[in-house]
């Protein structure tokens, strides 16, 4: 029987948070420090990446690729401590579906890029890049990752390298942190 964290994930959509900014910006820097910060606290969390080109995810020739062009949806390459998924995503490109479809053993997903999807956003702000944000509240912005102070001024503002205020703020922003801190942390309610 697996763990009762793994349980709870099990039943759960994993909350997704995309963070944007501009190239530039820090959030890939943000993200990494976020990823050992919640990972240390014992949570499972999930990253998703959005590339604006292509990439070559399969090598031609390969089996995996084989399977692929032979019909198959979906191609899993295992190897002895890893694996690589490579599935056809006309549809359902979105975080949150994604997050669902593929990621649903993670406590947590984090999402960079995808300005344009539908969900919760982080913006990445930086000054010497550029005082414009990429997003608008109207477009999910639910808080701010910056050294530029005035803009949107209604939503909460973390220094760039407020790891623990910007972990902090997820996690009470997810609708199931406190069961899993919890079962982590041995705590009843």
């Amino acid at each position: 029987m697996g763990d009762t964290t793994s349980m709870i994930a099990a039943t759960m959509n994993p909350a997704v948070f995309i963070f944007v900014g501009h190239s530039g910006s820090g959030k890939t820097t943000l993200i990494e420090k976020l990823l050992r910060e919640l990972s240390g606290r014992g949570l499972r969390v999930a990253m998703i990446k959005h590339a604006h080109h292509k990439v070559v995810l399969d090598t031609p020739g390969k089996d995996s690729w084989r399977y692929k062009q032979a019909g198959a949806v979906m191609s899993m390459l295992v190897t002895s401590n890893e694996l690589q998924l490579v599935a056809d995503a006309v549809d359902r490109r979105e975080p949150e579906q994604l997050a669902q479809r593929f990621l649903g053993e993670a406590d947590l997903v984090l999402a960079e890029g995808f300005s344009h999807a539908s969900g919760v956003k982080i913006e990445v702000l930086r000054r010497e890049t550029g005082s414009v944000p990429r997003c608008a509240v109207e477009d999910g912005l639910i808080a701010m990752a910056t050294d530029v102070e005035e803009v949107y001024p209604q939503l909460p503002h973390f220094a760039l390298d407020d790891i623990n205020g910007i972990v902090q703020f997820m996690l009470d922003r997810t609708l199931y942190s406190n069961s899993i801190l919890k079962v982590k942390q041995g705590g009843d309610e």
